[in-house]
């Protein structure tokens, strides 16, 4: 709120009204018949040019040099309405000035402005012969006394009002901000986790899908039994890519998952005399997050197909412990190994950061010629 918000402008207003409705009965009730009609005129005239002042007040809000201009153009108007008042009634508009001076030159210019009219009012005052035991003179400015301090009183509340919407209105904006850059984030991290999703998943199919049909055409003249079930296993291998990428898409998460489960349907898929898979299993899945069995089952994932596709290893053990309160899966290939350090790829860091999402941990022992073991841990100490 603002000195120039309609409801300050319109009690100014009303103010300005109230007096010059009381000067003029003043005038046709006959009480002051030595009031000339220059100061009648002065008196009217500048009533008016004050109503004026207040609806001019909304077109300079916020502009630090009209609002002072305005104010000095109030303090003028009202010492000519005071001077020309026959009644004295204009008075009551003095405790306008610090009010509205408290919003354009500050608190302590609204304090001085005040002081200084209680000033010359008792100065003025002072000029009347026994005034001090005058008991109207006191009591006038007893009431103007009072009228200043719960002007400048009130000019503080309303300022600080209007501190207050500012900064609400700051940390309106802040918060929108952080809101919007939190979606941003929320969605950046959604396109990293289907991403990764993709890779692990879609990634090793298609990986599956290949190898099926470069055996099939390998064995189409010397075993065709053996190239038609590649392809069968091509075509399994193609399926559940369609609908892993379905799944994904839909975000359909309600069917139940078990990592057995697909640790097994995994190595079978995989498994044939050139490359064996075998799996090992104890514990139990109950009391293992969703989110936790399908992260060690990414690991498999990417592990087992590296290890076909790039280890150029024939054996591989897959062995998954779901103890309490820890999960761990281990992948050992026997392949041609490889130095961790210089590795790279956009599998590993991924499933570091799903697994460190998850307060789990990643494991990858390799060196030339000694094979490669994967170990992922999530739910308790790796």
């Amino acid at each position: 709120m603002s000195p120039g918000a309609p409801p300050l402008r319109w009690m100014a207003s009303l103010l300005y009204v109230a007096v010059l409705a009381t000067g003029l009965y003043y005038a046709a009730a006959g009480l002051a018949p030595a009031w000339p009609s220059v100061a009648r005129l002065v008196f009217v005239a500048a009533l008016l040019v004050l109503l004026a002042v207040e609806q001019a007040q909304r077109y300079v809000e916020g502009r630090r040099g009209w609002a002072i201009v305005l104010l000095a153009a109030r303090i003028g108007l009202l010492a000519a309405v005071a001077a020309a008042d026959p009644g004295g009634f204009a008075r009551a508009l003095f405790i306008l000035v610090p009010f509205f001076a408290y919003f354009s030159l500050g608190r302590r210019a609204s304090i001085a402005l005040a002081a200084a009219y209680l000033l010359v009012a008792t100065a003025r005052a002072a000029t009347v012969p026994g005034w001090r035991a005058d008991p109207e003179t006191v009591s006038d400015l007893l009431m103007l006394f009072i009228g200043m301090v719960l002007t400048v009183a009130a000019a503080a509340v309303v300022d600080e009002q209007r501190r207050s919407r500012l900064r609400a209105e700051r940390l309106v904006g802040e918060l929108s901000a952080a809101q919007r850059q939190v979606a941003e984030l929320s969605a950046a991290a959604e396109r990293n986790r289907l991403a990764r999703d993709i890779h692990d998943s879609v990634g090793h199919h298609l990986t599956a899908v290949s190898i099926q049909l470069e055996k099939a055409e390998a064995f189409r003249d010397r075993d065709p039994a053996a190239a038609d079930r590649a392809v069968a296993d091509a075509r399994t291998a193609s399926g559940r890519a369609l609908r892993e990428v379905r799944e994904s898409v839909s975000a359909l998460r309600a069917a139940p998952f078990s990592l057995a489960t697909a640790i097994a349907a995994l190595a079978e898929g995989l498994d044939d005399p050139a490359f064996r898979v075998s799996v090992e299993l104890s514990g139990s899945e109950a009391g293992h997050g969703r989110n936790a069995l399908e992260a060690l089952y990414r690991v498999a994932q990417e592990a087992l197909t590296n290890a076909r596709r790039h280890a150029g290893a024939d054996r591989v053990r897959v062995a998954v412990r779901l103890d309490d309160p820890a999960a761990t899966i281990e992948v050992a290939d026997n392949g041609r190994g490889f130095a961790v350090e210089a590795a790279a790829g956009s599998g590993l860091p991924g499933l570091r950061e799903r697994l460190a999402a998850l307060g789990g941990a990643l494991r990858i022992d390799s060196a030339p010629g000694h094979g490669t073991r994967v170990t992922a841990s999530v739910g308790g100490r790796p």
